[in-house]
């Protein structure tokens, strides 16, 4: 009898086992699928512009324990014809280096690796403000991307204006240049719109936040007046307080350059401020993290603005 109870306490123990195995299983599948359900998987096809506007989101990212991972196909000053002309010559034949231009990768092979849940596409810079550009491959792409990954959501990626005392400015038409700041943002807002509602996306806003800086009565650029920009001597530069643009430079101790299309530490702060609000749905204004360079005056007022920004953008 008491060995026969004991065989049976013996089953029961071994049951018991068994349960909380199976248990610690399922929970084990449960936790790592919440972990990878916390990770957001975004994709970037553009160029420096997307570079520059991403290049602090990690760091933001990190800072508020969300989980990020970014695919990228970016080159330099391209526009979505470009991209388009890549997928066409790789679709056409994937052995040929003319639609591998991406580190030896096709578009199509880069959006095949894993999952992606956003997927980003933007104009060129120069030709963001001419609305005729846009078509047809915004579309193309837009097709084309979804072919491969058709549950990710695609959106536009809004570039911003040209510095206000940029010597040149973006086309607006075929051989039209918008005049000013003011003309080239006015177009490409439009133009990011229209593309926007015929792909019916949405836009990620960061040239918005660019132009409430550029125009506002606080932090606006000025140039600097009294700066001599025809007799530059080294190691002097004008004052470019609360640029958002790489502006006047010194290369290589002797070449006095100028850049006023590409984003400074300022402009890529802001830029992430945007992508971080939009991709997380969480205000910027709790983000800690400021880059060396950008005063904590200038950084408090742009995450006042990206968080703005977005909101206005949201209602719409």
């Amino acid at each position: 009898m008491n060995y026969t109870k004991m065989i049976a306490q013996k089953i029961e123990h071994t049951k018991k086992i068994f349960f909380w195995a199976i248990a610690f299983m399922l929970l084990s599948n449960v936790t790592y699928g919440q972990t990878k359900s916390d990770t957001l998987r975004i994709f970037l096809i553009g160029n420096s512009f997307s570079q520059n506007a991403s290049a602090y989101l990690p760091e933001m990212a990190k800072e508020k324990g969300k989980h990020l991972i970014i695919g990228r196909a970016e080159l330099g000053g391209h526009s979505l014809e470009q991209h388009w002309k890549y997928v066409e010559a790789a679709e056409a034949n994937p052995e040929s280096a003319a639609g591998r231009p991406y580190k030896g990768k096709s578009l199509r092979m880069l959006l095949s690796e894993g999952k992606w849940d956003i997927i980003t596409l933007q104009q060129a810079s120069y030709l963001s403000a001419d609305k005729e550009s846009y078509t047809p491959y915004a579309q193309k792409l837009y097709d084309f991307v979804k072919s491969i990954q058709p549950k990710a959501e695609v959106v536009l990626h809004q570039t911003w204006a040209y510095r206000t005392d940029a010597k040149t400015f973006g086309r607006v038409a075929a051989g039209q240049l918008a005049q000013n700041q003011a003309e080239m943002w006015q177009k490409s807002r439009e133009a990011y719109h229209a593309a926007a509602k015929q792909l019916k996306v949405r836009l990620i806003p960061v040239g918005d936040a660019f132009e409430e800086v550029a125009t506002g009565k606080q932090y606006a650029y000025q140039k600097d007046a009294a700066f001599d920009f025809a007799n530059p001597t080294y190691p002097n530069l004008p004052n470019q307080v609360n640029s958002l643009n790489m502006g006047y430079s010194w290369k290589n101790n002797k070449e006095f350059t100028f850049d006023a299309n590409h984003a400074n530490e300022a402009g890529r702060y802001l830029g992430g401020l945007i992508w971080y609000a939009f991709l997380f749905k969480d205000s910027p204004e709790n983000i800690q993290f400021v880059p060396n360079k950008v005063p904590a005056d200038f950084a408090k007022y742009l995450r006042k603005v990206a968080a703005q920004t977005v909101k206005n953008s949201n209602k719409k």
